[in-house]
């Protein structure tokens, strides 16, 4: 038997366009102001993949891993695991002192419901769970996971930033079907949430939580290292307009705009006591999705001639300017670049001028007959708004009979869940983005499944077993090469249209200090 031991252990010309700051309620000392990127719908974290309630559940709740800035695992509820049996069988022991907002210790049962939960909806999760023989509760601190087979990834599987969150619950609420809300929001994290003070489409808000113990080991970044919280109250404002935001900003009446916008970004970087900075060197990945079940791109000829009328620093472009080359990568495959399983195998039709003429004679060969192709567009955000309006104009230019769908987000992901023909209010193509770390590797990126599981409903078995041979290869070259091979196949196959990668600053006030690399977590951030 082998036996290891882990125990890692405004300026004023904008002041005018929001309210003056003798009407704003005056803030403590210890109030940190927020503007998040959009509205939180959803409080839930395992319901979304949106990266709003990403932020939201690392706040409220915690994970038994967090992820550091190598992407790596490290333990965070736990303070270390044991593995035995050639790495069959993991023992996760919690920390002391763990306990819910509302008062309880957290026990590993609690823990145990919660994993069972979160790995319905996340793929990786669900990876795991089909290695495993039994996920139990032995005592009140230990968490058991006797495996199949062995699973070196499962610290990262628990502890991995990217949506949805393996976030820890009470039993009570773990219990709750996964595709229902649970009733209440209750963590063990850093931050209570306050629902009574909630405005939906305004104001959520979060305090410390006193009780709280951090990790008294490691280095604070990314969701890694102790979570020490400077401030009693987070207050987040939803201010919809990116102008308004902005404004709100400079002119001292908000502290954090989680998203400095790319038409700003002069502004902003020339404004005195503001910060402008990116957190996340992964940055925001991009793609149009299509709807592999209805016509006109359950052809897999026509998804394969459109390949000729991507271009994709017209995508960037659009997002970021033209101003400033460094802030967008291209040619972007289906893993995030400049990351180990990143490649530039098969992307060769991105590369070259477009030729419209020869991409209508291509799709008309193929069978493309003027089918209204419906194309989703989030109305609310920025980025994807502008590359919406590009990706229409292409469609329109390589002769597609284009119908614009511009819609709220959440709406958005609402109409996607739609298998019916555009008829019968279904869909044929969106826009979206995803942080370029739910594109590392095959095992937590949902977009490249070929199983059917993600609305598109691509399926490829040939994906699916190179996923699957991903989790058994042998080390980082043969993980590569399997990639390699992933991203060839996706190129014929084509479950979605890559569209470039670009980097998201944020930008906060000179009296805030602490901001960690990552996204925006409010611990470690204190009054400057």
């Amino acid at each position: 038997m082998k036996r290891r031991t882990l125990l890692q252990a405004a300026g004023t010309a904008l002041a005018g366009t929001v309210a003056r700051p003798s009407l704003v309620r005056a803030a403590t000392a210890t109030t940190l102001r927020f503007t998040p990127q959009q509205d939180l719908v959803t409080l839930d974290p395992v319901l979304s993949t949106g990266y709003i309630t990403r932020n939201h559940a690392y706040a409220v709740f915690d994970t038994p891993y967090g992820m550091d800035n190598s992407f790596g695992a490290t333990p965070q509820m736990v303070e270390g695991h044991r593995v035995e049996d050639d790495g069959k069988r993991w023992d996760l022991r919690l920390r002391e002192g763990l306990l819910w907002h509302d008062g309880e210790k957290v026990l590993a049962r609690d823990c145990v419901a919660s994993i069972r939960r979160w790995a319905k909806r996340d793929p990786f999760g669900a990876t795991l769970m089909a290695a495993t023989e039994e996920l139990s509760a032995p005592d009140d601190r230990t968490i058991r996971f006797r495996l199949k087979r062995p699973f070196p990834l499962l610290p990262i599987a628990l502890g991995k930033a990217s949506v949805p969150v393996c976030a820890m619950m009470p039993e009570r609420l773990a219990n709750t079907d996964p595709f229902q809300p649970v009733p209440e929001i209750i963590g063990s994290g850093p931050f209570r949430f306050k629902a009574d003070e909630r405005i939906p489409g305004e104001r959520n808000v979060y305090t410390k939580f006193e009780r709280y113990v951090p990790r008294g080991d490691g280095t604070p970044t990314w969701t890694s290292g102790p979570k020490i919280v400077h401030y009693d109250r987070v207050e987040w404002k939803t201010i919809p307009d990116s102008g308004t935001a902005t404004a709100a900003l400079l002119a001292g009446e908000q502290d954090w705009q989680e998203y400095a916008f790319h038409d700003q970004m002069s502004l902003l970087r020339g404004a005195a006591g503001v910060t402008v900075r990116t957190l996340d060197p992964t940055g925001f990945v991009n793609m149009m999705r299509v709807n592999h079940l209805q016509p006109p791109f359950n052809n897999p000829a026509i998804r394969k001639a459109l390949w000729g009328a991507l271009d994709q620093t017209s995508y960037m472009q659009a997002v970021v300017g033209t101003d400033d080359p460094s802030m967008f990568h291209v040619p972007l495959g289906f893993f995030c670049p400049g990351t180990p399983m990143a490649s530039e195998a098969g992307l060769a039709p991105l590369s070259g001028a477009r030729d419209m003429d020869k991409v209508r004679a291509a799709l008309k060969a193929a069978g493309y007959n003027g089918e209204t192709v419906l194309l989703m567009i989030p109305s609310n955000t920025p980025s994807l708004l502008a590359e919406g309006q590009v990706a229409a104009d292409m469609m329109k230019q390589a002769g597609m009979n284009v119908e614009v769908y511009a819609v709220e987000f959440n709406a958005m992901l609402q109409r996607r869940n739609r298998q019916g023909p555009v008829s019968d209010g279904g869909w044929s193509a969106y826009v979206t983005n995803w942080s370029g770390t739910d594109w590392l590797n095959p095992a937590g990126h949902a977009a490249l499944r070929g199983d059917g599981s993600y609305p598109g409903w691509s399926r490829s078995p040939r994906i699916e077993e190179l996923r699957d041979s991903w989790f058994s290869a042998p080390d980082l070259a043969a993980q590569q090469s399997i990639c390699r091979d992933i991203q060839l196949e996706a190129m014929d196959h084509t479950p979605f249209y890559p569209l470039g990668q670009y980097l998201q600053p944020t930008a906060y006030r000179s009296n805030v200090s602490g901001v960690l690399d990552g996204f925006a977590t409010f611990w470690n951030v204190r009054p400057a």
